[in-house]
């Protein structure tokens, strides 16, 4: 697991990149949300999709929900980040549409465009643009 710390738009987030899976089940994501919060302070996480059990991805199977969950009770704020174009399920889809437009959970193809979700810039940046 190698995690660095980004600051941009004045806030840190924790990027998270691994090829071993980091998010089996609720337990591994308490203890990622912890150690995350522990090593860098930061309360902003985005981790590569590699790292998170495929089961996660079905949502039939209330993983997401309840791993999801916990990310929010302890004010951590998420993003999930790779390419999610395997993905046929019109359900997860809208599930991954959704939370882009809420404040907490993210899925962005890139590493990159998770921080800026995860760092209100790509907020700012539009609201700053005069491009419409």
């Amino acid at each position: 697991m190698k995690t660095e710390v980004i600051k941009k738009n004045n806030t840190e987030v924790a990027v998270v990149s691994s090829d071993e899976l980091l998010i089996t089940d609720v337990q591994s994501a308490l203890d990622l949300i912890m150690s995350i919060k522990y090593e860098t302070g930061c309360t902003n996480i985005a981790v590569n999709k590699g790292a998170i059990i495929n089961d996660f991805f079905v949502l039939s199977t209330c993983l997401a929900g309840e791993i999801l969950q916990k990310f929010i009770n302890y004010g951590v704020r998420f993003a999930i980040y790779g390419d999610f174009s395997k993905y046929t399920s019109k359900p997860l889809k809208d599930f991954m549409y959704e939370s882009n437009k809420g404040k907490d959970i993210y899925f962005q193809p890139t590493a990159s465009l998770a921080v800026d979700k995860l760092s209100g810039y790509a907020k700012n940046k539009k609201r700053n643009s005069y491009e419409r």
